[in-house]
């Protein structure tokens, strides 16, 4: 909302009346899906990467953008100049985004290719 929607007020404070709240989701609900990637990590990949399972690439990339997308998410908030935060919201956004794409292949290409998810 803050990047890719106009108020149509040009003296308004947000750009949408939903910003606010959305924001605030998502700082309470961020935290979760650190917790819950600690969870899965410890059932899903810890397990598999003993066991042996075959690996697949997504899950990696997952982690891979996982870290970052976590990092600049806590340094968003940390950053006092202007540069360092805007350099943070630009990586934030960029591994949110490929997070969100592998999330979504990892999640389909076991379905595509008839392996069953664990």
């Amino acid at each position: 909302m803050i990047y890719f929607v106009h108020p149509s007020d040009p003296d308004a404070v947000v750009n949408h009346p939903w910003q606010p709240h959305m924001q605030h989701l998502h700082i309470l609900v961020a935290p979760l899906l650190v917790f819950a990637a600690g969870l899965i990590w410890r059932r899903h990949v810890w397990a598999g990467w003993k066991g042996g399972r075959e690996r697949q690439q997504s899950g990696l990339s997952l982690v891979l953008t996982l870290v970052p997308m976590v990092a600049s998410g806590y340094l968003i908030q940390t950053a006092v100049e202007q540069s360092w935060r805007h350099a943070w919201v630009i990586v934030h956004l960029v591994a949110s985004g490929l997070w969100l794409l592998v999330t979504l292949v990892h999640q389909v290409l076991p379905l595509v290719l008839g392996r069953r998810a664990e």
